[in-house]
C-alpha cells in the first residue's frame, strides 16, 4: 500500500508518496492546472509509486481548490480519501519535521490517512453536487441580503421609526413595493441609500426565491423517501444530499454518523463513564440534522417520547438531543439508501441515448 498525500493549493499541488509505515517515498510539486494534473498522474504511476503497488490518494479537504483534482483523478480510476483538516494538523503537531511548508503538509495528509483508515472514499458527485452548488449560492445570497436588511433598518431609523416595518417582513416583496413608494416621498442622501438597498433587497429576494424553485425541483427525483421523514424540507433534504455527496460511499449508518459528527465519543475514567459532543464531523451536515431534529420535537411525538424517556433516565437536555440526532442519523441514512436505489433503478430502466 502507498498513500499519496496532496497539499493542494490555487496555483500548485504538492503530494508525498509514503509506504505502509508511513516513510517518504518520494515527493512532487506541481501546478494546479490540467497539465499539473496530468504529470501528478503519470509520475504517480511510473516514478513516485513501486510497480505493481496499490495506490491511494489522500486529499486534504480542501474543495474549492482540490475539487478539479480530486475529480481528475476519480475519472483516472485512482481511489482517494478526504482527509480533514484537523487530522492532517494533528499528524504534523506529532512529527519530528519543525515549521510549516508543503511538503511538511502533504506528509502529514498521508500519515493521517494511513492512521485512519475508515476515512470516507471520495465519489464524482453528479447530481449531488449540483445540488451543493445551487444550495450554497442561495446561502450566500441570503447573507448578502441580511447585511442589506440590517443596514437599511438604520437607515430607516433615523429616516422615521414609523417607515420600519415588523420584524421578519421585510423579505415579502409587497412589503418592499410599499416602502420604495414611500422613500420616493423623501428626499436626502439617506433616503437615496435606502431605497438604493430596497431595490437591491428586492433584486436578492427574487433571486433567493428563483433558486429555491430550482432546489425544489433538483432535489424532488431524489429525495422521496427522505422527504418523508418528519422535518425535512426542500432546503433540509438539498443540505443533506448536497453535503453527503453520495450515501454509496458509506459502509453503513455508523460512518454515516461519525462522518456528520453526531456520534457521541465515550469519555470515562475509572467508574464514571459518560458520552461527550463530537466537535468533529461535516459541520454543515451535523446542522442539518440538528434543524430537522428540532423540528421534530416540536410538532412529532416519537421524538418528543424519546426525549422524555432520556431525560427520566437522568441525561441533561443536550445529552437526550445528542441521543436524537444520532437515531436521526440512521433514519436519514435509510431513507437516502432508498432513494439512491430508486435513482439508480429508474436510470437503469431508461433506454440508451440513440
Amino acid at each position: 500500500m502507498v498513500v499519496l498525500g496532496v497539499d493542494p493549493h490555487k496555483d500548485s499541488h504538492t503530494v508525498v508518496a509514503v509506504d505502509q509505515t508511513g516513510r517518504q517515498l518520494a515527493q512532487l510539486t506541481v501546478s494546479a492546472r490540467t497539465d499539473g494534473q496530468l504529470q501528478l498522474l503519470e509520475w504517480a504511476r511510473q516514478v513516485g509509486v513501486p510497480d505493481g503497488a496499490e495506490r491511494r490518494w489522500a486529499v486534504e479537504d480542501g474543495r474549492h481548490v482540490a475539487g478539479r483534482l480530486v475529480a481528475q483523478l476519480l475519472r483516472a480510476g485512482e481511489a482517494v480519501v478526504w482527509v480533514p483538516p484537523k487530522l492532517m494538523a494533528k499528524a504534523r503537531a506529532s512529527a519530528r519535521t519543525r515549521g510549516k511548508s508543503d511538503p511538511i503538509d502533504a506528509l502529514a495528509v498521508a500519515r493521517a490517512a494511513l492512521r485512519e483508515p475508515q476515512l470516507v472514499p471520495a465519489q464524482l458527485q453528479g447530481e449531488a453536487l449540483a445540488v451543493r452548488l445551487v444550495l450554497d449560492h442561495r446561502e450566500d445570497l441570503v447573507a448578502e441580503r441580511t447585511q442589506m436588511l440590517n443596514r437599511l433598518r438604520w437607515h430607516l431609523h433615523d429616516l422615521d421609526p414609523e417607515l420600519a416595518p415588523p420584524l421578519g417582513t421585510l423579505t415579502r416583496l409587497w412589503v418592499l413595493d410599499r416602502l420604495a413608494g414611500q422613500l420616493q416621498e423623501l428626499v436626502g442622501v439617506r433616503a437615496e441609500i435606502a431605497a438604493e438597498l430596497v431595490a437591491r433587497i428586492r433584486e436578492l429576494t427574487e433571486r433567493i426565491n428563483q433558486l429555491q424553485a430550482e432546489l425544489d425541483r433538483r432535489v424532488k427525483p431524489l429525495a422521496g423517501q427522505l422527504r418523508q421523514v418528519v422535518g425535512v424540507g426542500a432546503l433540509s433534504a438539498a443540505k443533506l444530499i448536497g453535503e453527503t455527496g453520495g450515501v454509496g460511499r458509506f459502509r453503513g449508518s455508523a460512518q454515516f454518523a461519525m462522518h456528520a459528527g453526531v456520534a457521541p465519543i465515550p469519555v470515562w475514567s475509572g467508574n464514571t463513564s459518560r458520552h461527550r459532543l463530537n466537535r468533529g464531523g461535516n459541520r454543515q451536515l451535523n446542522a442539518a440534522i440538528h434543524r430537522v431534529a428540532v423540528t421534530q420535537l416540536r410538532a412529532y411525538r416519537p421524538a418528543q417520547a424519546l426525549m422524555t424517556r432520556r431525560i427520566a433516565a437522568g441525561n441533561s437536555k443536550p445529552e437526550a438531543l445528542r441521543v436524537l440526532k444520532r437515531h436521526l442519523a440512521d433514519v436519514l441514512y435509510a431513507a437516502m439508501c432508498s432513494d439512491d436505489q430508486a435513482v439508480s433503478t429508474a436510470m437503469a430502466g431508461q433506454p440508451a441515448a440513440a
